[in-house]
């Protein structure tokens, strides 16, 4: 299941006189204390950077004046996987990358291998989970985690890529999938799962790091009997969707979790399930020692559009409305940008960030939506934002140099259509579909708002179909880098969307950047198609 290409005891070739050719001397031990840094420097330890999900890094060798002169240091190709959408994890020099059900340990200053652990893909999944996606891994001690296709969480050691241990943590539904990439809090490794189009019960569940041993997991659709069960009569909750498709953010100081859930299911139908479908398109605020809900917010109610709320729930602290606070911003894929206290949960406000809107007018005081009744049907209903979401799970980032929150937003409706069916293992449970409408061709732009004046101060429009799903990320250079829909990386001043640098990397970008440095040097790097490419100044 494993095979170790090239370990840093066995490199005595190297030439001494260059260091890109010495072995990576710093082992990979990650502390508690290493996962609370933040902002993230040197090391990029978890998916987003840190558990504030600001997706900043502090590094400024980069910065507006030189980003321009920016060159691929190097590229590596996955060979498993056409589409990857993983961040790059890096820990000391050492960069650990996902394709597939593959792990694969990388020398972070020239893309050699180090090792590679092999893991079959599953035949048989449906949707989302037989694309293989995987999005990355969490890194503790000297274990490397990771899921797969079919929702196995596998340890591996660091050093090695040897596999340690293979937990199945979804069983009894095969409709499950995993395409996230774990969060570890404390001594717990945190996963959720896909499907949530395709009939599952959504969770999250905890694993304790050493033993691989279940903790606890907390069901988003409740049993019967269950707080905000009475939208799920009958056995429906088995099937009710509310998936934990993405990482979530993590509070030290308050000891909460931040996850985020999927759409309820039938996607389209919400005959069968009455009510506010609880607890599906939420962010719910966990203990992450026992699971205990201790608040929770739902961005869309009944949601009969697919808008998962899996967006990043990114923790900000600022002075906000006259007060100190601590702030949960979310841009969510129903076409309104939400800041919340994330002490209590409380809603602060709501802006619309995108033109086309028609399910709902707007956001009352109490943070619900005020609808237009505009829903799937026999006929078709043209709906805005469409099926894709006005932004979706690409990440967003908060610049400390600018102060401002950056995302990507989509122009696009989809005509929705309804016909009911019964739930199938081993089929999707939409209750039909949708289909563009070839006449309002999408457009995507990349946003940037400012929290403290309440309004956005600049955006820049893409230039193409808006089909990839890259994403951002902020660096204390006040640069702001992005995959666009041209396929090209590109670099923006992120004081006034000026752009600065672009690299054209012949593949749809479906993954956001990072950046790390070795020996004093900044990198930046990201997955594009079935590369992940490095960059550095000269």
């Amino acid at each position: 299941m494993w095979s170790l290409a090239i370990c840093g005891c066995l490199l005595a070739s190297a030439v001494a006189d260059d260091p890109s050719t010495a072995p990576i001397s710093a082992p990979v031990n990650v502390l508690s204390s290493d996962l609370e840094v933040s902002p993230p420097a040197e090391n990029w330890i978890s998916y987003n950077g840190d558990y504030t999900g600001r997706r900043y890094s502090s590094l400024k060798e980069i910065d507006t004046a030189n980003v321009a002169r920016l060159k691929a240091q190097w590229v590596f190709h996955a060979k498993n996987s056409n589409r990857l959408e993983v961040t790059p994890v890096v820990v000391n020099g050492l960069m650990l990358v996902t394709a597939a059900n593959d792990a694969f340990a990388l020398d972070a200053r020239t893309g050699r291998i180090v090792w590679h652990h092999e893991y079959p893909i599953s035949e048989g999944l449906i949707d989302d989970a037989s694309r293989h996606t995987n999005r990355g891994v969490g890194v503790w001690r000297s274990r490397i985690y990771m899921e797969t296709d079919n929702a196995h969480l596998l340890c591996l050691d660091a050093r090695s890529g040897n596999l340690l241990w293979d937990v199945e943590y979804a069983p009894g539904n095969k409709n499950y999938g995993a395409t996230s990439a774990p969060l570890v809090v404390k001594d717990k490794v945190l996963v959720g799962t896909s499907g949530g189009d395709d009939g599952v019960r959504g969770f999250v569940a905890a694993y304790d790091a050493l033993t691989g041993k279940e903790s606890w997991r907390f069901w988003t659709i409740p049993g019967p009997g269950e707080p905000g069960s009475a939208s799920w009569p009958g056995k429906l909750y088995t099937h009710g969707g509310g998936t934990t498709w993405m990482p979530g953010t993590y509070d030290p100081e308050l000891n909460l979790l931040y996850w985020t859930t999927s759409n309820p299911a039938p996607d389209f139908d919400g005959a069968v399930r009455p009510g506010d479908d609880l607890y599906t398109d939420c962010v719910l605020a966990l203990d992450p020692d026992t699971g205990k809900l201790k608040w929770f917010f739902q961005f869309t109610p009944h949601d009969l559009f697919d808008y998962d709320a899996t967006e990043t729930p990114v923790l900000i602290d600022m002075n906000y409305q006259g007060s100190p606070r601590k702030l949960l911003v979310q841009a969510n894929r129903n076409g309104f940008l939400y800041v919340l206290d994330r002490t209590s949960g409380k809603f602060l406000a709501a802006q619309r960030f995108i033109e086309r809107l028609n399910w709902a007018t707007g956001i009352d005081p109490q943070g619900k939506p005020i609808l237009t009744n505009v829903k799937p049907s026999a006929e078709g209903t043209k709906i805005c934002p469409g099926f894709a979401g006005a932004t979706n799970w690409f990440a967003p980032s908060y610049s400390e140099v600018t102060h401002f929150f950056y995302f990507k937003a989509l122009e696009d409706c989809h005509t929705y259509f309804l016909k009911p069916q019964e739930f199938s293992e081993g089929k999707e449970y939409y209750s039909t579909g949708v289909k563009h409408i070839t006449d309002e061709p999408p457009q995507k732009n990349l946003l940037a708002y400012d929290l403290t004046a309440g309004k956005f101060t600049w955006r820049y429009p893409q230039v193409s179909a808006g089909s990839s799903a890259g994403g951002t990320m902020s660096t204390g250079g006040g640069v702001l880098f992005f995959a666009d829909d041209a396929n090209s990386f590109e670099a923006v001043d992120g004081l006034t969307g000026k752009p600065l640098w672009h690299f054209n990397t012949g593949q749809s970008i479906d993954a956001s950047p990072m950046s790390y440095a070795v020996g004093g040097k900044q990198y930046v790097a990201i997955a594009a198609g079935s590369d992940v490419f490095s960059f550095a100044l000269p």
